[in-house]
């Protein structure tokens, strides 16, 4: 199936003004994170850029860039607005990867498990998560909960629900054999037509609830599965994206 990368980026941020250009060690956090995607998953790369000087730097480093309205509420509208522009009939692809624009040192490998796993069952949406590791965090609404029915040791199924609640309740510990929470890692990868479905989809009920995207597609009835994974990490010290000063500073000493 014919894959296409996509990298939402823009310059507004509340916390870490011009993140995508900050320098860690000589190159800009947006340059990085083509690299990397680049040297891990096939097809083509595109960055779906929300102003004008993102699409500039990606000159500098030999990317596509995208201009997009930089007024679009998310990464995956922008995503939508992007591979819109460069396949406008929606026959030049058939999966699309989402990929965070500051997420230098995650992993793109993990994309790889995703498609294969939107090839293997033909889902709509394919994610990943990893198991909660206290019960402090499962509490934090923040952290937002993937509601699976997963056996024990299995590592894949499809996504009944998220949320930012501690679900699903264990109302018996003693019978069920499985306990664990289930973190949502934000990480996407779409079959082509059902990111432009998804899009073009009023916000739903439940999204507006929960201020969560990916409730519209299973209101709609889309098929969303999600693969457990154990780490995600480029390197293991560094944190997996930069929202903050004290991040942008620990990615700058361990990312070399």
């Amino acid at each position: 199936m014919k894959v296409v990368t996509m990298i939402p980026v823009r310059m507004a941020s509340t916390r870490l003004p011009n993140k995508p250009l900050l320098e860690v060690n000589g190159k800009t956090v947006i340059q990085r994170v083509y690299e990397n995607v680049k040297a891990s998953v096939p097809g083509d790369i595109i960055i779906a850029a929300g102003d004008q000087v993102l699409v500039d730097e990606a000159k500098k480093f030999g990317a596509t860039a995208i201009l997009t309205d930089p007024k679009l509420p998310s990464g995956t509208d922008r995503i939508a607005a992007a591979l819109k522009q460069i396949d406008p009939d929606g026959t030049k692809y058939d999966i699309v990867v989402d990929f965070q624009g500051d997420g230098l040192n995650v992993d793109p490998k993990v994309n790889l498990d995703l498609i294969d796993m939107i090839e293997r069952t033909d889902c709509d949406i394919a994610t990943c998560g990893m198991v909660f590791k206290n019960e402090k965090d499962v509490q934090d609404p923040s952290m937002v909960k993937i509601v699976m029915g997963l056996h024990e040791g299995e590592k894949e199924g499809r996504c009944l629900y998220f949320t930012r609640a501690a679900a699903p309740y264990i109302r018996d510990p003693e019978k069920c054999k499985n306990h664990d929470y289930y973190h949502h890692i934000g990480i996407y990868v779409f079959k082509a037509k059902s990111l432009q479905k998804m899009v073009s989809l009023p916000v739903g009920v439940l999204e507006g609830r929960e201020s969560l995207e990916q409730l519209r597609a299973l209101e709609n009835g889309m098929t969303i599965r999600a693969k457990i994974v154990d780490n995600m990490k480029l390197v293991d010290n560094a944190p997996a994206d930069i929202n903050t000063p004290e991040e942008y500073e620990e990615a700058c000493k361990w990312i070399k």
